[in-house]
């Protein structure tokens, strides 16, 4: 399956600690330049985040691919039912794009699987995925679903934390479920300036007539099996965000980033 392009979306993790009205134009401004894929979860602030996010989709929600999450400790049969309606709920909308369990918790996948297909039956969700699931999770994910019905694995990615590049991506593709980057950025451990990374970033931004921050997001959907969700709360972080849908790096350009921050081994699953 694949999921909307432009492959650079907005995330809105931690979106309930910054002005509501500058994020409601942030994410707004965003549909205005095509980045309609708008992911968040009932975890956001309680719930605040989706109630953000429902005022910004009032009005152009068929505009909008939209996706939110279930609590791991909400995600039993009914758990994940109740959990669904109480988002839809507060995100103003009779259905969701993409319902994904946020990470593993205690209640058995296939009690929350089955939840997901009551919900898909019930037209609620047109599809549905997972979240922080390494390798192995997804694995057992896959034996418990069958093929074809995880239509999304969402997991931390960025240029300090390439590990899933060895073997979980590569998986993925085998098993066409589409990856979504979340905190594309490092959530503050972005490179910093004169940093070797920072460096890399600059000269191929320079070369292209774009921003570092461009430049990581173009690296990071390089691979078509991958999308990005950067979350910004203000229109001009989300137009910056936006000058990254048609940059194409070279292969010179990726192999001077490789370089300056290689790929490494660790992996960090951060649950948000």
């Amino acid at each position: 399956m694949t999921l909307p392009t432009p492959r650079i979306g907005q995330g809105t993790w931690q979106m309930e600690g910054d002005d509501r009205r500058r994020c409601v134009a942030a994410l707004r401004r965003g549909l205005d330049l095509g980045m309609t894929h708008i992911d968040t979860a009932e975890m956001y602030g309680s719930g605040r985040v989706e109630t953000i996010v429902g005022e910004a989709i009032s009005g152009r929600r068929d505009e909008v691919f939209l996706a939110t999450k279930v609590l791991p400790s909400n995600a039993s049969y009914q758990g994940t039912l109740d959990a669904c309606h109480a988002s839809l709920e507060r995100l103003g909308t009779d259905r969701l794009d993409l319902y994904m369990l946020h990470w593993s918790g205690q209640h058995p996948l296939e009690d929350t699987f089955r939840a997901f297909e009551t919900l898909r039956e019930q037209g609620k969700i047109v599809r549905w995925g997972v979240s922080n699931f390494d390798l192995d999770a997804m694995k057992d994910a896959i034996a418990v679903a069958g093929p074809g019905k995880i239509q999304c694995n969402q997991v931390l990615y960025h240029l300090d934390d390439r590990a899933i590049e060895a073997a979980l991506i590569p998986w993925c593709v085998q098993h066409d479920v589409p990856v979504v980057a979340y905190s594309p950025f490092g959530s503050g451990q972005f490179p910093t300036a004169g940093s070797p990374g920072r460096q890399a970033l600059e000269r191929v931004a320079a070369r292209h007539g774009k921003t570092a921050h461009q430049v990581a997001l173009a690296f990071l959907i390089r691979h078509p099996n991958v999308w990005a969700i950067p979350k910004a709360a203000d229109p001009a972080h989300v137009e910056d965000n936006s000058g990254a849908q048609q940059l194409r790096l070279s292969d010179d350009d990726i192999a001077a980033i490789d370089a300056a921050m290689p790929r490494g081994n660790r992996t960090r699953l951060g649950w948000i």
